[in-house]
């Protein structure tokens, strides 16, 4: 057993940070729009406030001196808590994924965060190290993969990685314009503009200058390129510091990838973890020809904008992401051609009511009703909408794996190996019994839940979808018939 460590000193920075962001808006109205005031509540609270900041400080020392981890042969000890304290022991064999992430301050100190999944739902499923240095966190992961004696890195480990995607700069450039980040630079213009207005009034300058392009328009000209060339500058950074570097590559056990140039995301998945295929493909990446491919992961917690982790280089060719998943996953194979939905189903979806239309109706009868002619576009619209649902909504049912597409202007493809299925569910409203079709949910081991929905079905498929799935095991888990619905 090892000595009793803590995190490096430099998580007490960012605990102030996370002070200062969190009461930012706080420390502006007391300390800078009332810069001047004599008021009570302006003192008090600039006492209350500096207070508080001082006994954060004092918590956050306490904190970290306290809370304390060692590694032992077998398992990760946590001793937490300032006031009440808490041990947990955690066993290697619990810990199935890592992640590692190290914005600019991090890379900058030398030090980076990781956090380690266990796979459970528990409110200890996670393990979280906020502050190391790179040295403790190979010295951690190598625990992970040995079990024994602590080391330094397995050169031979890092050998046995094969390389298979790197991104380029023309993958960076055409991700900034099918991921429409160019377009971040006029949010951003605007408020500029308030804020500069609010202190200091230049509306009228800006009228002048309005006026002044008015009588010259030709220097909209010169004003139009610099502004494309500044959104597409704006685009293609933002895009670079988020995917730059993004590179793939897996061993005989594990996928890893990672990504970003000022803030680095590193994380693996273990392949036998792998649940499902997620494709995903909007409009414009379907017009250009390019896909985003998820792994959906057993036991792999998705919290706020971490919803990436999971995810192959977002902006990747079609034909050059599903020989990477075969590459990768050997026993996943992406079919293009599926079954399509029975013709009938075009006309269930197209009497099906619609509310959103009769919503638009009775909002424009009460509040314009000279334009009450709009809630008929709205009806076309919608009418077009199911009709390219129909069209893109296709399955395909084999004896191994089952693949189904749902979407219009955006696709989602889930592609599972009927082992990975924990159940399903078949529903049916009044107007499908009429048309002789179900609703047919899968769902997959994730946290949270991975559901498939493949609305429409005909009965005869469902019930053959329903018997592949008892032939999956020994002991057959029953589908739960949902209510019947009115549509």
């Amino acid at each position: 057993m090892e000595e009793k460590k803590r995190y490096h000193p430099a998580i007490i920075l960012f605990e102030i940070a996370s002070f200062i962001k969190n009461n930012f808006f706080l420390i502006i109205i007391l300390f800078v729009i009332n810069i001047g005031s004599t008021s009570k509540w302006v003192v008090w609270g600039r006492y209350a406030l500096i207070a508080y900041f001082f006994g954060y400080i004092i918590y956050s020392l306490l904190k970290w001196y306290i809370e304390t981890y060692e590694i032992t042969g077998e398992a990760f000890i946590f001793r937490e808590g300032v006031f009440i304290k808490s041990q947990r022991n955690i066993p290697f064999e619990r810990i199935q994924d890592h992640h590692s992430k190290a914005n600019f301050l991090h890379q900058l100190l030398g030090i980076t965060s990781l956090k380690l999944e266990t796979g459970t739902s528990d409110k200890d499923a996670n393990i979280s190290f906020p502050a190391i240095s790179l040295q403790e966190e190979a010295r951690i992961l190598e625990c992970l993969l040995k079990k024994e004696r602590m080391i330094e890195v397995d050169t031979k480990h890092e050998e046995e990685r094969v390389v298979y995607f790197e991104s380029t700069n023309k993958d960076t450039i055409k991700a900034a314009f099918t991921s429409f980040s160019f377009l971040a630079l006029f949010p951003l213009l605007l408020t500029g503009y308030f804020q500069l207005d609010e202190w200091l009034n230049i509306e009228e300058t800006s009228k002048q200058v309005l006026n002044y392009f008015e009588r010259n328009i030709w220097i909209w000209i010169p004003l139009v390129l610099v502004t494309v060339a500044a959104a597409f500058a704006v685009g293609y950074l933002q895009t670079l510091f988020k995917y730059g570097n993004f590179v793939i590559s897996a061993d005989s056990d594990r996928i890893y990838i990672t990504r970003g140039v000022f803030t680095t995301n590193a994380y693996s998945i273990q392949k036998p973890r792998v649940q499902a295929i997620k494709i995903q493909q909007s409009l414009l990446k379907r017009i250009f020809g390019m896909v985003e491919i998820k792994l959906v992961s057993a036991g792999q917690e998705i919290i706020g904008n971490e919803t990436e982790v999971n995810s192959l280089y977002p902006f990747m060719d079609k034909k050059k992401a599903y020989q990477l998943v075969n590459q990768l996953l050997p026993d996943y194979h992406i079919v293009e051609n599926m079954h399509r939905l029975p013709k009938k189903v075009l006309w269930l979806r197209l009497v099906r009511p619609y509310y959103f239309t009769v919503a638009a109706a009775i909002i424009l009868l009460f509040v314009k009703r000279e334009w009450l002619y709009a809630a008929a576009i709205v009806l076309l619209v919608e009418v077009i909408f199911r009709v390219i649902d129909y069209s893109f909504t296709s399955y395909l049912r084999e004896e191994e794996y089952i693949q189904v597409r749902e979407g219009g202007l955006y696709t989602r493809t889930i592609h599972t190996k009927w082992r990975n299925l924990q159940q399903i569910e078949v529903s049916h409203s009044w107007l499908q019994r009429k048309f002789g079709v179900t609703t047919i949910q899968f769902y997959n081991r994730a946290k949270p839940f991975q559901l498939t929905l493949l609305m429409d079905l005909s009965k005869e498929e469902a019930e053959a979808f329903y018997e592949r799935f008892c032939r999956r095991s020994a002991k057959p888990r029953l589908i739960r018939q949902e209510a019947v619905s009115e549509e």
